[in-house]
């Protein structure tokens, strides 16, 4: 059920996770920056063809949150995956795509969090917005990416998250509770301890 984008849920802003972003996430990006080349583009996104994030951080408290997010698409392995299947799993949804620097930038950080999180059930998915199957497979082989991806071109996953995820912001990063509901978001660049401190809260029911 979607809500209308006018009464979206009031985010609670955590500053001192965000300021810890701002010092450590130009750190972040300055080593993968050694390693390719694309992600020394990720702090401007002028002349990219897409928006560069801030990383802002905004979380939202268990009573303000929305309804479930609902949507069916496809995996690039043809499967299909229902949002309501979700219900009593906490879920990692990253919207990317191979060209977009601050994904690569980034990427390995969410494989890593996806390794240590699996046996709590967690689960992660990424969402790309652009690439054809063979651009994401050389993608994830080269990050060792081991999640699935939604091949999201149709824009299917991207429309039911609208009222979170602002059209051409990639990356972008969401963290589904136990229910479904969006409890954190990050847009830009996702720093590895800030991601990881906000899937530990909703893991534990935060």
């Amino acid at each position: 059920m979607k809500v209308p984008f006018g009464s979206r849920p009031a985010p609670h802003r955590s500053t001192a996770r965000i300021g810890a972003l701002v010092l450590t996430a130009a750190l972040a990006l300055s080593g993968c920056a050694a390693n390719d080349p694309l992600a020394q583009q990720a702090g401007a996104g002028g002349g990219q063809n897409y928006v560069a994030g801030d990383g802002s951080v905004s979380e939202y408290g268990a009573e303000s949150r929305g309804e479930p997010v609902r949507f069916s698409s496809e995996l690039y392995d043809g499967s299909v995956v229902n949002s309501r299947d979700w219900t009593g799993q906490v879920t990692v949804l990253n919207f990317w795509y191979a060209a977009c620097p601050p994904c690569r930038a980034e990427a390995e950080d969410l494989q890593a969090l996806y390794e240590k999180y699996k046996d709590d059930g967690v689960m992660f998915y990424g969402v790309n917005v652009r690439d054809p199957e063979a651009t994401a497979a050389a993608f994830e082989r080269n990050f060792g990416i081991t999640y699935p991806s939604f091949d999201d071109r149709d824009g299917e996953v991207l429309f039911a998250m609208t009222q979170y995820v602002p059209p051409q912001a990639v990356p972008t990063t969401v963290v589904l509770d136990q229910q479904g509901r969006v409890a954190s978001r990050i847009i830009g660049l996702a720093e590895k301890s800030t991601l990881d401190a906000l899937i530990a809260d909703a893991v534990a029911g935060k």
